[in-house]
């Protein structure tokens, strides 16, 4: 671990006890590239009242809206804790190059922060999901799809 590493996982961990301050769950994280930190955040979802406002989906948000591209290759995050499923999700979509964390998924587990459901509903067949899953209009929806294909100007992502 660089001195550099260093530096930016603390600054994660910092911005996770800030959140706990201002009534936030115990969550931070940061995006670098090239060295410099370009964003940062830490988890939102009670303040805002968003399920989405982890640390992380907010910092990559920030970084994208910066580098003004969907596509933050040749960044690296730094998260106080193991990023849950929706956020390394996130991150892969993000094409971010490296994941740098500090507390486990565990460790979150052991303060009531637990997403193992998540990973074994991710794995079931929809209709054995604890969530009912529907599919409706299939030949409707893929207009969008054949608009997309047949679309000159499209920015693939």
């Amino acid at each position: 671990m660089s001195e550099k590493d260093t530096l930016f996982i603390r600054r994660a961990i910092e911005l996770s006890l800030e959140s706990v301050k201002r009534g936030g769950g115990p969550f931070g994280a940061v995006i670098t590239k090239n060295g410099e930190i370009i964003s940062e955040s830490c988890n939102q979802v009670t303040i805002l009242n968003d399920p989405t406002a982890h640390a992380e989906i907010s910092a990559i948000r920030e970084a994208a809206r910066k580098l003004n591209a969907p596509d933050l290759r040749g960044c690296d995050i730094y998260a106080s804790c193991e990023p849950c499923p929706m956020c390394l999700g996130a991150i892969y979509w993000a094409r971010i190059n490296k994941v740098f964390f500090a507390n486990t998924r565990k460790d979150a587990d052991n303060i009531g922060f637990d997403d193992s459901f998540i990973y074994k509903e991710i794995s079931l067949p929809l209709r054995e999901r604890s969530i009912e899953f529907r599919q409706l209009l299939r030949e409707e929806a893929l207009e969008a799809f054949r608009a997309w294909e047949k679309a000159e100007d499209k920015v693939k992502y």
